[in-house]
């Protein structure tokens, strides 16, 4: 897809959502943000939104956090699921902060990474929403899935789809097309039965245009 193309579906995505999912969930502590998004791993975030309040009163904090029991954490965190590896990974997490970073989070790509549960989806959304960096696009199921069903990538790997939405899409915009796809995905293009007679932007998809294509095939 060429460039003009992709900055006009953004264009129609972001006037369509305006106030962006993730502007209210994260809008906290680089801790919590950290945290939040480890956990959100594989689950729902109303999952995760559900048992933000418990495990954050009780844990305010990597000094909190890092000298937590696991049991006492697993039970909080045990309807978002893999709350075994979770707990351990948060609790790591924590403990790294306080050995290596003093008890704060960092904000390079490279030291994020060093974070227990912390890989460059994670690390991207932290960047993008704890310190308004654009160092990457974040790329879960959602975006996956549209980049691909858009015609924004033909890559079969989340790394090599970040890539190719970095080299369509302006530095400045890589946080928020993660937000938008996001939201785009979950309101309307979603993973079973995408509803492309309300999509704002069909005329412009290329899953759209090959599905009628096909079905007009079928059709004679």
């Amino acid at each position: 897809m060429d460039k003009k193309k992709a900055r006009r579906i953004l264009a129609i995505l972001s006037d369509r959502y305006p106030d962006r999912w993730a502007r209210d969930r994260y809008a906290a502590s680089p801790f919590e943000v950290l945290i939040t998004t480890i956990l959100s791993a594989q689950t729902t975030d109303r999952s995760v939104d559900a048992i933000r309040y418990d495990l954050f009163s009780r844990f305010p904090d990597p000094q909190s956090l890092a000298h937590a029991d696991l049991a006492e954490v697993e039970e909080i965190i045990h309807s978002t699921g893999f709350f075994h590896m979770k707990a351990q990974h948060i609790v790591a997490a924590s403990r790294l902060l306080i050995e290596r970073y003093s008890g704060t989070v960092p904000d390079t790509m490279e030291e994020l990474l060093t974070i227990p549960g912390v890989g460059r989806k994670t690390a991207n959304i932290v960047l993008f929403h704890a310190f308004g960096k654009n160092k990457g696009v974040a790329v879960d199921t959602h975006v996956f899935r549209l980049a691909g069903r858009l015609g924004f990538s033909d890559s079969g790997n989340a790394d090599g789809i970040e890539k190719d939405l970095m080299s369509l899409f302006s530095e400045k915009d890589w946080g928020v097309l993660t937000d938008i796809l996001i939201s785009h995905g979950r309101a309307v293009c979603m993973a079973r039965r995408p509803a492309c007679t309300t999509c704002p932007v069909s005329h412009l998809c290329r899953y759209y245009q090959e599905r009628g294509e096909k079905e007009q095939s079928e059709e004679t």
